[in-house]
């Protein structure tokens, strides 16, 4: 069940990113940037995101939770690729092997 909750707080994590780069990239300069509604919703995800990782930490060990985090540079840098065209070649998908193989081993051991 701890596990679940790190899964779910590593989605909405992801989420929070994704709406900060959305915030980020559709502001027009004027106004305060922590204003604009993504950027809001950004934040609010990553509060809740941290609420179910501290959740998950009641049974986990930091060892193995803080690591599995990791997966979330995985899924940012696939919907970066995805959504903005951003570069993904063979180096990215190397490094993002090595957070997938290191997790894997860690969440085993």
């Amino acid at each position: 069940m701890y596990y679940a909750y790190l899964f779910i707080a590593i989605l909405i994590g992801v989420g929070g990113q994704i709406a900060l780069k959305t915030g980020s990239s559709t502001w027009n300069g004027s106004g305060l940037l922590l204003f604009q509604p993504y950027v809001i919703l950004g934040l609010s995800c990553y509060f809740t995101s941290a609420m179910f990782y501290i959740h998950s930490l009641k049974q986990l060990p930091l060892s193995v939770a803080f690591p599995c985090v990791s997966l979330s540079y995985v899924a940012v840098a696939l919907l970066a690729h995805f959504l903005w065209k951003e570069p993904f070649g063979l180096q990215h998908m190397m490094a993002l092997c090595c957070i997938l193989l290191g997790v894997f081993l860690l969440v085993r051991a």
